[in-house]
């Protein structure tokens, strides 16, 4: 297996309240976001009109962009489709007080005045309405809660409750953190942005799962030990794992956000910020949490737990 970090001896727990401290902040500051400003959402969940269109020749999307900018589309979901359609463009705006006709016809317009020598066909108008957005919304919320039901209830049967507590705890962390840069940033919240979400909780996850299972083998190995050096021991056997496969992600969502274009860059920005915390809340919230959990449920029984 491929190392890159040997015989580390950080001293991890040590320093967990000032995580704790750190990561209360962001999340007051993301929680205070949420309330005040709130996040801005995209079409999928606000409602709009969808126009598919095709330029001849074939227009470059930054210039179809720059061309419903200056329209009065400022902010318009630009998707330009592969492959032999490379021609044809999916455009999401909100509909305002205008009709999806009079949209679409602003549309063309302002792609042909912009870009010189192009014509514009609309081939295919869809509008989403505000309740359907409203529900879109409601099942991309329930979506993420019932997805960590699940884990809180399947690490709960694998392990035990005190690493149940500190998984969970650790994913709403990384939703919410990433949550709170993409309001912070000004991003939209879309549906594919609910689906980086939801990869980074199972990413997450998986890696706080890698620490844990290296927790419980420590734990039996070294009985003698306190936890706290326990749960040192296995975190920094498991570092050089963490690291690379952190590193791997973190370069493969850079790639997206550098050059995946627009319509990918709110998912690959919420990614990135995703991974970085997400390795971070692995050791400094579910292990740390778990620790004083388990802190906690010895002194109740009158053991030594540190």
């Amino acid at each position: 297996m491929l190392q890159i970090l040997h015989d580390t001896n950080i001293p991890f727990m040590k320093h967990r309240k000032l995580a704790y401290a750190f990561s209360g902040l962001i999340i007051l500051v993301t929680l205070f976001l949420l309330f005040t400003k709130g996040p801005r959402y995209s079409v999928d969940f606000t409602g709009g009109t969808l126009i598919q269109i095709r330029t001849a020749p074939a227009a470059h999307a930054d210039d179809v962009r720059a061309a419903l900018d200056g329209g009065g589309f400022k902010g318009a979901e630009i998707q330009q489709m592969t492959g032999e359609s490379k021609d044809e463009f999916l455009i999401r705006v909100q509909n305002g007080d205008s009709d999806a006709k009079h949209i679409s016809e602003r549309i063309s317009t302002a792609i042909s005045g912009k870009v010189a020598g192009t014509s514009v066909e609309v081939r295919r108008i869809e509008t989403v309405g505000p309740k359907v957005g409203g529900e879109l919304r409601s099942k991309a919320v329930w979506a993420i809660l019932s997805s960590l039901g699940v884990i809180l209830l399947y690490v709960g049967i694998r392990y035990e409750f005190k690493f149940a507590l500190g998984g969970v705890v650790a994913l709403l962390h990384d939703v919410l953190v990433t949550l709170g840069f993409l309001m912070f940033t000004g991003r939209e919240v879309s549906l594919t942005v609910v689906a980086a979400l939801l990869t980074i909780a199972g990413y997450s996850i998986n890696d706080t799962i890698v620490v844990f299972d290296r927790i419980r083998e420590r734990n039996k190995a070294l009985r003698k030990e306190t936890h706290s050096r326990v749960m040192d021991i296995a975190v920094n056997e498991t570092l050089s794992r963490t690291v690379i496969t952190a590193f791997t992600v973190f370069l493969a969502s850079l790639a997206l956000f550098l050059w995946g274009g627009e319509v990918l860059r709110d998912f690959s920005f919420a990614m990135l910020v995703g991974i970085v915390f997400g390795t971070y809340s692995s050791v400094y919230v579910a292990s740390a949490l778990a620790l004083d959990t388990w802190i906690a449920l010895d002194r109740r029984k009158g053991a030594q737990a540190e």
